[in-house]
């Protein structure tokens, strides 16, 4: 394989650039820095203790948002390597692209998003982008971490017209209904495969799913058959990775000569031509992604709705609801820090910026802060 990007690709010197102007690096290209940018900041170290699908106390071996970024960036930067498209972009967006996730996950998310309801909503790919737009503080210069166009297009997976207008020129392809660059395409599938492969690995440790069941998944059975031809006596630990691991391995593998031959057909000259071309590019093969979503399905009936996720998901719910309405009605509740900020931007007046603030702040909690701030609200107020 050439070490040349593909002229579609996304090359860093050709980058549309960053909002405010900043020096480069001597060693390092512009999405390098990006990536080195999001590594640093303060809400990727945040995802160590943030939910996957099991809340972060429940068990030390369970993943959180940290390792799957990690997973999902490990993914896209194989599946870029093997189309000759820019690797580091590729990568930035993956460790980006979860950080907008409330605590408790989807359920943390759902919660929030309807306490916000009278305030415009809530939706973790827009709070990723206000997280590196905005909130990160880190820069004497500039807000956020300023990264470039390409980073913050890929981070922004949807987004309703609605929003679009109110976003600058990152907000234009969902008004023109183009889509982003491959590398953005690439991070975005990336997720999935990771989440569905990574969450029966939990889910099976965890006791909630069983792997004679799952094979009814053909996706799995497959796997399973090819792994007990080979080794008959291989304990639980094993036959689950073996199988995970080659289903992972089938899928990418089916994913890069499928993409490949999409990119082949539509010809693309430049990151532009992708973008215009009006479909993804980086695909399955119809009968992969057909077992994909019934993969999906499955772990949606016997996992994510499992009796004890669902409990998980109650007490999350009523956690990040109380809060919010908890720091609504008393502001004093919050750190001085915000109080200084709604005094400053905000005013007791402006519910609509008091409100998104609030959500800024119960957003960037990690699970176990909600909890105990949960705990020493009601004992305050009690």
């Amino acid at each position: 394989m050439s070490n040349e990007l593909a002229i579609y690709a996304a090359h860093s010197e050709d980058s549309r650039g960053r909002v405010y102007k900043d020096d480069g690096s001597e060693y390092r290209n512009e999405y390098q820095r990006d990536r080195d940018r999001v590594i640093h900041s303060s809400a990727f170290r945040r995802l160590e203790y943030k939910t996957q699908v099991f809340v972060n106390h429940e068990g030390d071996m369970f993943r959180t948002r940290l390792t799957h970024s990690i997973e999902v960036a490990q993914i896209g930067r194989t599946i870029a390597r093997a189309l000759n498209v820019n690797e580091d972009l590729t990568e930035a967006i993956c460790l980006a692209h979860d950080l907008g996730h409330t605590p408790f996950g989807h359920a943390g998310q759902d919660a929030l998003n309807a306490c916000m309801q009278n305030f415009g909503g809530f939706e973790h790919n827009l709070q990723s982008l206000r997280i590196v737009d905005i909130l990160e503080q880190r820069y004497a210069i500039f807000p956020g971490l300023n990264l470039t166009f390409e980073t913050r297009e890929g981070i922004l997976k949807h987004c309703s017209k609605n929003n679009a207008l109110k976003l600058d020129d990152i907000g234009e392809r969902f008004l023109k209904n183009e889509k982003p660059g491959l590398e953005a395409q690439i991070a975005n599938i990336a997720d999935e495969i990771a989440y569905n492969n990574h969450d029966i690995d939990d889910g099976l440790r965890a006791g909630l799913l069983n792997i004679e069941a799952l094979r009814e998944c053909e996706i799995v059975n497959i796997q399973y058959e090819n792994v007990k031809s080979k080794w008959q006596e291989l304990d639980d630990s094993q036959l689950r990775h073996e199988i995970i691991r080659r289903m992972i391995n089938a899928v990418v593998s089916d994913l890069i000569e499928t993409s490949k031959a999409l990119i082949d057909t539509v010809k693309p000259d430049n990151i532009d031509d992708v973008r215009k071309c009006g479909k993804s590019l980086i695909r399955m093969s119809e009968k992969t992604e057909s077992m994909h979503k019934k993969l999906k399905k499955y772990l949606m009936d016997n996992l994510y709705r499992h009796e004890r996720v669902n409990s998980m998901a109650e007490k999350a719910k009523e956690t990040i609801d109380f809060l919010f309405n908890a720091y609504i009605d008393k502001p004093d509740l919050l750190t001085n820090e915000i109080q200084k900020e709604i005094k400053l931007n905000a005013g007791k007046e402006d519910k609509l910026k008091v409100a998104r603030l609030i959500a800024d702040y119960v957003a960037g909690m990690t699970d176990r802060f909600a909890f105990s701030e949960y705990e020493r609200i009601r004992n305050y107020k009690g």
